[in-house]
């Protein structure tokens, strides 16, 4: 059974200041192009580990400028670690979680999802706003390795009701190591999670303010995700690039076969509980407590998101009336 102490720094989100984003220096070009010169050489080391072998990922994955890398700390309430160690990466995933909202709000604003390194650091850091799993896990992944970390992106098939899977690549999970060697599995991704990450190659039980978690191998090489005894998402183990969730990203902003048209959600973590805004609905959740709550106006709205998640809106999102499901077309209760 893995327990880990839980760290001291609790950030709040800050509104977007005047000053931000800071616009790109003349430097930030040649200090990125000298960034990903450094790490050629661990990426060539990577594509001949075990993991790595026979996979797509490119040679050289996106690392940041050292400016990108601190105006994301900044941007999370977070100090450099000194190594990219497991007590660091635990340190930043509870901050990101807390900082940076799970939401879908790009998709009902009309705004394109762009699965590139750039534009997410761009809307993460620079917009301050969150996004869904691939949008948020890749910007924390180039963050990562910004820091040191090696990091793969895996793909994940969700548990839905009954034990149905979703599309492949309906998820993105991270893969990360440790200066030390150590393997987990970060997820700042998937809303009401674990809040630290998990011990990648362990097959015991893993307490975690979120619940007790449990990685298992099934008979096809595959690890099941639980949650409390329930299957969350199948994941696979070899590593992928962006590129490859350009399907999955498509179908979850698309299909009315997926949620997220359907509905809004943006949330995030507290140091009580989390907290959801879902259009005008309101979801508290404090020291096992539930509040719910009905939202005014346009302009209490706009505050909640400023307030609570540190997003500033003109235009408030609108759920288009999305196409049938497949399953309501030559329904009598259309």
């Amino acid at each position: 059974m893995t327990t880990q102490p839980t760290p001291a720094v609790q950030p709040q989100p800050q509104p977007q200041s005047e000053s931000e984003p800071q616009p790109q220096s003349e430097s930030e070009p040649q200090d990125r192009a000298q960034a990903q010169k450094q790490a050629q050489p661990q990426a060539q080391a990577q594509d001949q580990s075990p993991a790595s072998r026979g996979s797509f990922a490119p040679s050289v994955p996106f690392v940041p400028a050292p400016a990108e890398v601190e105006a994301y700390l900044r941007r999370i309430g977070a100090e450099r670690p000194v190594r990219a160690d497991a007590a660091a990466l635990r340190e930043l995933h509870l901050l990101h979680l807390r900082t940076v909202p799970f939401e879908n709000l790009s998709i009902h604003l009309g705004e394109p999802v762009v699965l590139d390194e750039k534009a997410l650091l761009d809307k993460v850091v620079g917009a301050r706003r969150g996004g869904f799993c691939y949008e948020i896990n890749t910007a924390f992944a180039v963050l990562l390795r910004g820091l040191g970390y090696g990091v793969e992106l895996l793909q994940a098939r969700v548990v839905g009701e009954g034990g149905k899977l979703g599309i492949p690549y309906d998820h993105m999970a991270l893969r990360v190591e440790t200066v030390e060697g150590e393997r987990w599995l970060a997820d700042v991704g998937f809303g009401d999670h674990s809040h630290f990450p998990l011990a990648f190659d362990a097959r015991d039980d893993q307490e975690d303010p979120g619940g007790v978690f449990r990685i298992v191998e099934t008979a096809d090489g595959d690890l099941d995700v639980l949650r409390d005894g329930k299957s969350q998402y199948l994941m696979e183990t070899r590593p992928r690039e962006l590129a490859d969730f350009a399907a999955g990203a498509w179908y979850h902003r698309t299909s009315p076969d997926s949620h997220f048209p359907r509905s809004l959600i943006c949330s995030r973590l507290t140091e009580e509980g989390r907290i959801s805004l879902s259009g005008r609905k309101l979801i508290t959740r404090a020291h096992g407590e539930r509040d719910e709550r009905i939202l005014g106006g346009d302009d209490e709205v706009r505050e909640a998101y400023r307030e609570l998640f540190g997003i500033e809106l003109d235009a408030l999102p609108v759920v288009a009336r999305p196409p049938a499901r497949k399953e309501d077309v030559n329904s009598d209760s259309r």
